[in-house]
């Protein structure tokens, strides 16, 4: 196959993207396809590997592709937009459609949806930057215990986030926050380890892999942890019971098709003895070299090249689906 690969994007983690989407590119080789690099500059144009910006004309595909792999983390890529633009270009590409991909990246719209399907969470509540951070706003939060976190609802890599141990840190937390985003949750704390899985299919019958159990260096599982060599260690299998690890691999699959999610997605979780509480789930997880995701399916059995290859299969399969449904 001719796969276009997207990289970069306008959000905070553009050069994630760019690490990510070389890892993906040269698996891609590797499994025997041809690829056609796509700079998705902080500007915002799209530009060819020779530096000519791409002029994209609906139902006229992409550079010949015959997928796409968007390898864009945050808002402008994981959000539902890049998925939109790529729909209307009528080209199949890897991963969940607009509306999954979407609810999946506010964390908040993803926490109701779960929520309301009965699948167990950390309490949580949703504050937005025109409610600013004044007392009745912070008094409000205080019933979800100390420590809590603040994070930004729509965006990744740990990006934004405070962890909150006095109420009188809470007004300076949501600033922080608020400065990436107009949209901001606060968790409450969670006991236990924290335990991750990737999930792999079409909505109706994914995949779970092997379970790991993130141990870090640091305080907390932040930027610096997930993306620099030994920030973190990855445990496989994750050190919960048989009993967690098989409720582990229910929730991540119910929550995969529920949210109708499809390609991919790391599954997050905490596992407390035997209580499992579903933290997000991540539909376009980092690929870096020290990324949880393909490591899982590597410990699986499933080595990278065969993971990408599958991808843009599980893509092909569904754009050919949808085009053959009447609208």
């Amino acid at each position: 196959m001719r796969v276009a690969v997207l990289a970069g994007g306008r959000s905070s983690e553009h050069d994630v993207s760019l690490n990510s989407a070389a890892a993906v590119r040269a698996g891609l080789i590797e499994a025997g396809h041809d690829t056609a690099w796509v700079l998705l500059d902080r500007d915002g144009r799209w530009l060819a590997e020779d530096g000519t910006q791409l002029v994209l004309s609906p139902g006229t595909g992409l550079l010949g592709a015959d997928v796409v792999f968007p390898v864009l983390h945050g808002p402008f890529g994981e959000d539902g937009t890049v998925q939109g633009m790529l729909e209307l270009l009528d080209v199949p590409y890897v991963g969940s459609g607009v509306l999954a991909s979407a609810a999946c990246m506010d964390k908040v719209v993803f926490k109701d949806l779960m929520a309301q399907a009965g699948m167990a969470q950390v309490d949580y509540e949703l504050v937005l930057a025109s409610g600013g951070t004044g007392p009745e706003v912070c008094a409000g939060l205080e019933r979800l215990g100390f420590p809590c976190w603040v994070k930004p609802a729509r965006l990744g890599s740990s990006v934004g986030i405070v962890k909150v141990r006095a109420a009188e840190d809470l007004p300076a937390a949501l600033a922080t926050a608020f400065a990436h985003d107009a949209r901001v949750i606060v968790e409450a704390g969670a006991s236990g380890l924290e335990v991750e899985c990737s999930v792999l299919g079409p909505t109706e019958a994914p995949e779970v892999s092997r379970l790991g159990e993130i141990v870090i260096q640091s305080e907390w599982y932040d930027y610096e942890a997930k993306y620099t060599p030994g920030g973190m260690e990855l445990v496989v299998p994750a050190r919960i019971s048989e009993t967690a690890q098989a409720r582990v691999r229910e929730l991540a699959a119910a929550a995969f098709t529920r949210a109708g999610c499809s390609g991919l997605a790391r599954a997050d979780f905490f596992v407390d003895g035997e209580t499992v509480l579903l933290n997000e789930l991540n539909t376009k997880p980092g690929f870096t070299a020290t990324s949880v995701y393909g490591k899982l399916w590597a410990e699986s059995g499933l080595p990278y090249p065969e993971l990408v290859d599958r991808l843009c299969r599980i893509a092909l399969d569904r754009h050919r689906a949808e085009r053959a449904q009447q609208f």
